[in-house]
């Protein structure tokens, strides 16, 4: 458990610095250090943290659970997955009427890949990791709104391509998740026998 822990502090710790640090000009990390460092130390923290959370998560599931998870949370989570991987994906693709819509869909998509995951696992490794995903996400949300990050701004007109794009590679993503890939990565099938 420590370095599940040690992992997630380290991970959101850097996650967190960038999301309240002061961007006032001379005040701001960022622009004192220089785009490329600062980007750089941040993506070593945060791999850091990451490399860390997998290894901690994986060490702590001799731990057992919290809660038992409802017979059909599995079911809502493979539900809610579907439209987390599609939001996820418009994140990063052209801005699509999903995009301007959600204003920040990786952060929508998170909370729903952390809400799902919720559902479907009552372990105690689990219930720490996807609730630390959860909360991040929403306290996120909350300072990008705060600094009047309202996302893809207004006079862009949405594209059709990051649309279907998102559509066609979230779908993809999600099979291929749905079909060994969780599997692969996780070690646990999403249903037994698939």
């Amino acid at each position: 458990m420590p370095y599940l822990i040690a992992g997630l502090v380290l991970f959101f710790g850097a996650h967190l610095f960038s999301a309240f640090r002061s961007r006032a000009p001379g005040r701001d990390l960022r622009q004192r250090m220089g785009y490329g460092p600062y980007m750089g130390l941040y993506s070593l923290v945060a791999l850091a943290g990451f490399a860390l959370i997998i290894y901690g998560y994986d060490a702590a599931r001799w731990m057992g659970s919290l809660y038992f998870a409802p017979s059909w949370g599995r079911h809502l989570n493979m539900t809610l997955m579907l439209p987390a991987m599609i939001i996820l994906v418009a994140a990063y693709l052209p801005a699509g009427r999903i995009k301007k819509t959600l204003k920040h869909p990786m952060l929508v998509a998170v909370k729903l890949w952390a809400l799902g995951h919720l559902l479907a696992n009552g372990e105690w490794n689990s219930v720490i990791l996807f609730t630390s995903f959860l909360a991040y996400a929403i306290i996120d949300r909350i300072a990008v709104k705060k600094r009047g990050d309202t996302g893809p701004p207004a006079d862009v007109a949405p594209s059709n391509l990051g649309d279907i794009g998102a559509l066609v590679i979230g779908i993809g993503v999600y099979l291929a998740f749905f079909f060994h890939l969780h599997e692969f990565l996780i070690g646990v099938p999403v249903l037994p026998g698939v």
